[in-house]
């Protein structure tokens, strides 16, 4: 309808509606720039002063009764003292308010589509009560009843109150009456009255309203009729006219302003801008001075950083500035110098930690150089650091030998340098103990110096992990940066304003204010750092020396504190994560190679010391003491660098095999010269050799102590007790037991030589066993000692050393197997072989006791004859044989071996007697033949059992006869 649209005063397609989004308090007349409004891009417009809301509409009553279903309104009723432009005007929509379409709509038809099935389901079932007539005629009852309570006066047509007698009957005067003491009950009662006729009016206007409601049609019509409504709609359009005019002066006094205050707000930005543009060329102007003051201070880093930044700032902030046109190629040149300098303070650095005193301390020389150094080196990629630092070690492992040799040589005054020019051979006149302390004074020199070295290579290594750690967590944090910006483009509603002076944005200003802070920030952490250029002294503030751009990239600061290094890597450091990674390898790898280096040089100084076969004549003691010395050396070594060198581990084991063959030598000449000079008798044992191998007994092998005089006074024993059991031995063998435990101790001493020790001891065994038969049962001792014959005394004496050396065998074969990998335990059959042997040669000398006897028993018993007397003289002489057998081995062999060897002598016996009497027809037929024989062997074994220890030898002497057919 007509009035469907224009119930208001104000129209309602202004502009102005964008600035009632929400209600506002109205005292509030200027908002900050902040929150400046959105605006026409055609027209200006600007907020009334009493903003107007929904709580000041004022509907009459025939707006509010306007017929709501007309189509359309009649345009020409109501434009016809408008003008054309009012209906022509477009009203342009509002930013605030989206666009509607069915779309918004869809996911609530798809909820309400089954609950409206449901009710319509319902409604067919169950259809409603025609309930309109009802509620209508209980409306016209309940309206009449009301109407009943207003008095009949109230309805008369005639009714005026100008009429005496009804103005009487309206408002009684008794009512007003204050006589007497009745005015509090009057006051009541005319209060009661008022509201009496305010309750008529309420109940009229209530009846009117419901009337006019039932008949509106018909209401509506008549209106559109009266030319009342023309006059007010003219005065609709005065209202409108009069309002736009305020809206104008509003908009001159209140929106110029603001536009002007934001015109300026930009300006200022533009001139900041300027001004900082010209302090950060200023800044840039000062790089080459401030560089040079920073390598006058040998602050690499500081003098990198500030060129790259510089360069940066160039190339995004500066760039197309004529007056820096050469400045980049400048400054290019600038850090290539820097990098030559770096490198010859890197060497000059090493030089220095390296050839400083070699004292106790391993303390780390200028550790905060150190680092700035090598992050400097990083920087700018020149890894060939570690070879000018490889080198310096080499140098200085030569140094440290010339340095101490030198000190000996001058704290010995047998030595005369004049004469003697060369320092090599004034060091081989020093004698062992002189070289000793030399050779330690230089192991602890290289082990002070590897630990120098570790300590440095740790540095550089934990600044090379840092920058690799550094490294992954920048990519990390840029990955989650990553993702939280296309988080934060996807969520992200950009709404864009315009202005309506020179087409600018406004976000253009909110963007201005929000950057400054960042502007800030970025320039806190740039002048912050230790390494950049400090603002002059005609600059701005800190906040005003850089720009509001975002891409200034902030500087590296390293900060190193005891025991830790915390190093700020961004992405100058342009190395990738394999080769920092095989940088610290190579880091690795140097302290192995310095490992190297100082055996290396150490097995020059032993070679230099050898060639007058000088080490090749040490004894015993001395080597073992020069191999502890190198293994202490090569162990200290390895804990240091985590590796073991094998040069001087090879020169050693070379020294130690060299050793070994003079040890085994001299001991194999010394065994041959005993063997040689022995004459085979028995020898008083000395009671140091007893105390030996009673050490033994008690798990100890190793030669004893020297003790006390009192020892010495001990009177020698006649034979050597072993666990229990008596040797009768040679002197030989005593010293052989001696050189055995010598072996055996080296072995201790030196681990390295087991296997070459076990090969010279299986030997010299072997030596023993083979010299010793040809000596003895050879006979080579007539020639070589003089001895007039080979007796069975010298027999069994040999018999009783071999069994005391195969008693101690398996006692060095367990030590040997101690000490052997459990792949080197096939070398020990050499033993087994060795054991074997000895009893071989043993069990030959019982044979050839036997046999000197049974060429005696033949002898002999081919001249028995059978006749008196009794006993015969070959039994007496048989006897008397015997005797002396018994006498030379009972005293040597233990008892059960002189039994088992008479047991076999007597079948010797047995055998020879039998073939004689065989040879004489002689049998046992109890005749008087049979009966000397019988008295001639009775003889026999009477004088045999006799003997001590074979009184319970079982002789069987019926033996002799041959059996009966």
């Amino acid at each position: 309808m007509a009035s469907s649209h224009s119930s208001s005063p104000v129209p309602q397609g202004s502009s102005s509606d964008v600035f009632f989004k929400k209600e506002v308090d109205p005292t509030k007349h200027i908002r900050p720039v902040q929150s400046l409004p959105d605006v026409c891009p055609k027209e200006p417009t600007v907020t009334d002063q009493h903003r107007w809301t929904i709580y000041h509409s004022k509907v009459n009553l025939p707006a509010a009764l306007n017929d709501p279903r007309l189509a359309k309104r009649e345009s020409d009723f109501f434009t016809k003292t408008w003008g054309l432009d009012f209906v022509d005007t477009e009203v342009i929509p509002s930013f605030y308010l989206p666009q509607i379409s069915k779309e918004h709509f869809t996911v609530y038809q798809q909820e309400i589509s089954q609950r409206e099935k449901i009710h319509e389901r319902c409604k067919n079932i169950c259809p409603p009560k025609d309930t309109f007539d009802r509620t209508l005629l209980h409306t016209h009852d309940k309206s009449r009843t009301d109407l009943e309570q207003v008095p009949k006066i109230f309805m008369k047509p005639d009714f005026a109150l100008d009429d005496s007698l009804t103005f009487n009957s309206v408002l009684p005067w008794s009512h007003f009456n204050t006589a007497g003491g009745k005015g509090n009950r009057d006051a009541a009662s005319s209060k009661l009255l008022q509201e009496k006729l305010s309750h008529y009016l309420d109940i009229v206007e209530v009846n009117i309203a419901h009337q006019i409601s039932l008949r509106s049609e018909a209401f509506f019509h008549a209106m559109t009729s009266q030319h009342e409504l023309q006059d007010y709609l003219k005065k609709t359009s005065q209202a409108v006219k009069m309002l736009r005019d305020k809206i104008a002066q509003i908009d001159k006094v209140m929106c110029e302003g603001s536009l002007h205050i934001l015109r300026l707000a930009l300006t200022r930005n533009n001139c900041v801008k300027v001004y900082n543009k010209l302090k950060l060329m200023a800044t840039v102007h000062q790089t080459q001075p401030t560089v040079q003051v920073l390598l006058s201070t040998s602050e690499f880093v500081g003098a990198l950083d500030l060129i790259a930044t510089t360069q940066e700032v160039l190339q995004q902030e500066l760039q197309g500035i004529h007056s820096f046109r050469h400045l980049g190629s400048q400054l290019c040149e600038l850090e290539k110098l820097i990098d030559k300098m770096m490198i010859a303070e890197f060497s000059t650095y090493s030089h220095s930690d390296l050839n400083r005193p070699l004292e106790d301390d391993c303390h780390i020389l200028e550790e905060e150089r150190l680092i700035s150094l090598v992050f400097g080196l990083l920087k700018q990629r020149k890894l060939n650091f570690l070879e000018i630092y490889s080198e310096e070690m080499i140098i200085t492992a030569k140094n440290i030998i010339k340095q101490c040799v030198i000190n000996k040589v001058s704290q010995i005054e047998d030595i005369d340098t004049d004469v003697v020019l060369k320092l090599a051979d004034q060091m081989r006149m020093l004698n062992f103990p002189q070289w000793f302390d030399l050779l330690t004074d230089i192991f602890s020199k290289f082990t002070i110096f590897l630990q120098r070295v570790k300590a440095t290579l740790n540095i550089i290594h934990s600044v090379v992990l840092s920058v690799l750690d550094k490294n992954q967590r920048t990519r990390e944090l840029e990955e989650i940066s990553q993702q939280k910006n296309a988080a934060k483009d996807n969520s992200l509603d950009t709404e864009v304003a315009y202005l309506i002076h020179e087409g600018m944005f406004i976000s253009d200003a909110f963007s201005e204010s929000e950057l400054t802070p960042i502007a800030i920030d970025t320039t806190s952490q740039r002048n912050a750092s230790p390494n950049s250029e400090p603002c002059s002294s005609d600059s701005v503030s800190e906040p005003e020396c850089t720009t509001d751009s975002s891409s200034s990239k902030e500087q590296i600061s390293s900060s190193v504190t005891p025991g830790a290094v915390d190093i700020m890597v961004n992405e100058d450091v342009k190395l990738s994560d394999l080769e920092l990674g095989k940088l610290a390898n190579n880091i690795q790898e140097l302290l192995y190679s310095a490992s190297d280096i100082c055996h290396d040089r150490a097995v020059k100084f032993l070679m230099s010391r050898a060639k007058d076969g000088f080490l090749e004549k040490l004894n015993s003691t001395e080597f073992i003491s020069l191999s502890r010395l190198m293994e202490t050396f090569i162990l200290e070594t390895e804990q240091i660098c985590g590796r073991k060198s094998m040069s001087l581990l090879g020169a050693l084991q070379s020294q130690a095999n060299k050793f070994v063959n003079r040890f085994h030598e001299e001991r194999k000449t010394k065994l041959s010269l005993l063997l040689d000079n022995e004459r085979w008798k028995q020898a008083d044992v000395p009671a140091e050799f007893q105390d030996l191998v009673d050490s033994i007994s008690h798990g100890k092998i190793a030669l004893p102590e020297k003790k006390s005089g009192a020892t010495e006074e001990r009177k020698p024993a006649e034979v050597l007790t072993v666990e229990g059991q008596q040797y009768a031995v040679v002197g030989t063998v005593l010293l052989l037991i001696r050189i055995i435990l010598e072996y055996c101790q080296c072995v201790d001493n030196i681990p390295s030589v087991t296997t070459d020790m076990l090969t010279r001891l299986s030997d010299l065994l072997k030596y023993f066993n083979s010299r010793s038969c040809q000596l003895v049962l050879g006979a080579g001792a007539l020639q070589v000692v003089g001895l007039k014959t080979i007796t069975t005394k010298n027999l069994a004496l040999s018999s009783r050393c071999l069994q005391l050396i195969v008693h101690y065998i398996p006692v060095i074969r367990a030590h040997f197997e101690a000490r052997l990998q459990p792949k080197q335990y096939s070398m020990l059959r050499h033993f087994d072989h060795i054991t074997k042997d000895y009893h071989d040669h043993i069990a030959e000398i019982s044979a050839k006791l036997v046999a000197i006897m049974d060429s005696l028993f033949d002898k002999l018993l081919s001249k028995y004859e059978v006749k008196a007397p009794v006993p015969s003289a070959c039994f007496r002489n048989i006897c008397k044989q015997m005797a002396k057998m018994h006498e030379a081995i009972f005293d040597l062999l233990p008892e059960e071996q002189t039994q088992m060897l008479f047991l076999r002598i007597n079948a010797s016996y047995k055998l020879h007697l039998k073939k004689q009497l065989s040879h004489l027809n002689v049998i046992n037929d109890g005749g008087p033949q049979n009966g000397l024989v019988t008295a001639d062997v009775a003889f026999y074994t009477g004088n045999l059992q006799a003997l001590k220890g074979l009184q319970d030898l079982d002789l069987n002497m019926a033996e002799i006869w041959e059996q009966k057919r």
